[in-house]
């Protein structure tokens, strides 16, 4: 039988008696004083241990009896657990017989004095509280090799999200048979268990950010979905090319005044267009970059005169151009719904841009396609805008240029709309400073650059009942020079004399070009004079001058552009050789 070892120390203390349940009466021997001694096999893998005696402990009062030991039911005596080698062994009393071994100690030689009591490894339990039993070893089960080791988890409460289970795998607190039990080794201590984490409380997920362009990353795989028809439809059905062919043939068709107000001849109208479908295409899984696109081309449309009420049926017509390239059965309702829903969206843009005219000014960026330095500080430039930009020949329009942003200078414009759209500024750069010298000196193939709307009210009568004399000074001719090219392109009737006044020959930097124009007009002639120096075969003397000897000019409508003193000049010239001043014009300097 067991006895309390708390009960054997108290003993060992002078304590009272203490009455044992169901102990064996002691034998003689057990019953005689034994000296102290000093345990020394305790244990046979440690030393012997020099211990002094155990200070005596405060007596409990006699009343109290002992608390009976924590039964321990089917647990086996375990020979190879080390006891604590710094605690010393309680003394033997002569009033108390010697109780069983404790189930922690090996089971060794006993003490010398004291018999050895077998251990009882079904003992019944006492009243006392029953404490659960620590697991020494894992359950042993037919060992398979795990594939990972899964951790213990503490599971997190107070969250505002639930975290769902995942199935197939269990609690890894209770070894369940069959899911990856760790391959038995019994020489091998069993590890301690993870240390306890407290629950994390108050825990709230972090908000989902909204994106910086305000789309919602789930309707990504939509856009790349309807992405994907457009470009297959466009493919199949001949190319962007022949689908822009078709739809301008439908829209000259339904709406020939659209593709009367824009700029450029049809084959340009008609690269536009494919550009614009190739364009469409490839940023639809960028909405804002397509968003601000199209906004931008509802108010270049809108300066054209081209309000968003005459394109509502655009979206019909592009359709149809589609399925009329594709073979029979080709044309899809998929096809057709992404391309209705598609350009529904860009004209609510491009409505948003014509109502934005009415509080920001329209920009235009231009490439530059062409940059001839004609002189050491002169370049004729030539820009193709990204969208139609209107301007009437004689029209100037203010020029930004990026490396100063911000400050805008005004520069005459010329080349035709009617014909290509190319934009054609002559400048003259004073200094490398400033935004002529940038565009002189600092500007190459494939620069950028703003232009604002074009301002300005010279331009060519809409009623051709006058002849024309156009009156220039130095890079002043780009203007005229673009009203040349409105009447060879429109093929005008009237005729028109171009002086165009230098001080030498070398300022005759475009004399060909204009030349050439000249030649394609009917009724047109260029008459180059030269103020200084020789003239070759030109005209000498002023400008004025040769006006006047030409002949006779009172019913002209007269244009002037250049220098602001040969503006003075010319237009007092001309008052006295007749002419009214109501048809003299020209543009304020700035």
């Amino acid at each position: 039988m067991l006895r309390d070892h708390h009960s054997q120390e108290l003993a060992g203390q002078g304590a009272g008696p203490v009455k044992p349940r169901s102990v064996t009466p002691p034998s003689p021997e057990a019953a005689r004083p034994t000296p102290y001694r000093p345990a020394t096999n305790i244990h046979p893998h440690l030393p012997p241990a020099n211990l002094p005696p155990a200070p005596p402990h405060p007596h409990p009062p006699a009343a109290t009896p002992p608390s009976p030991p924590p039964a321990t039911p089917n647990v086996p005596a375990t020979p190879n657990v080390p006891a604590t080698p710094n605690l010393p062994v309680a003394p033997a009393t002569p009033n108390f017989p010697a109780g069983p071994a404790t189930p922690n100690l090996p089971a060794g030689p006993a003490t010398p004095n004291l018999p050895a009591v077998p251990a009882t490894p079904n003992l019944p339990a006492g009243p006392a509280k029953p404490t659960p039993p620590a697991r020494l070893h894992p359950p042993i089960h037919p060992w398979t090799p795990a594939p990972h080791h899964t951790a213990s988890l503490t599971p997190i409460t107070g969250a505002s999200f639930p975290v769902g289970g995942v199935s197939g795998v269990s609690p890894v607190d209770r070894p369940v048979p069959g899911q990856h039990p760790e391959p038995p080794n019994p020489g091998l201590v069993p590890p301690l268990p993870p240390a306890a984490v407290p629950p994390v409380t108050g825990v709230v997920p972090p908000a989902r950010l909204a994106p910086v362009d305000g789309m919602d990353p789930a309707d990504d795989v939509a856009l790349r979905e309807i992405q994907r028809l457009l470009g297959n439809s466009l493919s199949m059905a001949g190319g962007p090319e022949e689908v822009a062919e078709r739809l301008r043939a439908a829209l000259l068709q339904a709406r020939p005044q659209v593709l009367a107000a824009l700029p450029g001849n049809p084959q340009w109208q008609r690269e536009q267009l494919a550009l614009a479908l190739t364009w469409l295409v490839h940023n639809l899984d960028q909405p804002p970059v397509l968003a601000a696109g199209c906004a931008q081309l509802g108010a270049a449309l809108a300066e054209c005169g081209v309000p968003g009420q005459q394109l509502q049926l655009t979206g019909a017509a592009l359709a149809e151009a589609m399925r009329a390239g594709m073979a029979a059965n080709g044309w899809r309702q998929d096809f057709d719904q992404a391309w209705r829903t598609t350009w529904q969206h860009v004209h609510e843009w491009m409505a948003h841009g014509e109502a934005a005219r009415a509080y920001q000014p329209a920009v235009w960026t231009a490439v530059v396609v062409s940059h001839e330095l004609r002189r050491p500080d002169l370049a004729v430039l030539r820009l193709r805008p990204y969208l139609p930009m209107p301007f009437r020949p004689g029209q100037f329009a203010r020029v930004e240029v990026p490396e100063l942003a911000g400050v805008w200078r005004p520069y005459s414009l010329a080349g035709s709309p009617r014909r290509d759209n190319l934009i054609e500024l002559h400048v003259r750069a004073k200094s490398a400073a400033g935004v002529s010298g940038a565009l002189v000196y600092r500007t190459a193939v494939g620069d950028t650059v703003r232009f604002g709307r074009a301002e300005g009210e010279m331009g060519l009568p809409e009623h051709p009942a006058r002849d024309l004399l156009l009156v220039a000074g130095d890079t002043g001719v780009a203007p005229l020079k673009a009203m040349l090219a409105e009447l060879a392109a429109t093929g005008d009737r009237r005729s028109a004399v171009l002086f165009w006044g230098v001080r030498d020959l070398d300022e005759l930097y475009d004399i060909e070009d204009i030349a050439d124009i000249a030649r394609a007009c009917r009724r047109a002639t260029v008459v180059p004079v030269v103020s200084e120096g020789e003239a070759g075969p030109y005209a000498s003397g002023l400008v004025t001058d040769a006006i006047a000897a030409y002949g006779e000019w009172s019913g002209a409508e007269v244009y002037l552009a250049g220098p602001p003193v040969m503006l003075a000049a010319t237009s007092a010239a001309l008052r006295m050789l007749g002419v009214s001043p109501e048809r003299i014009h020209h543009d304020p300097q700035p």
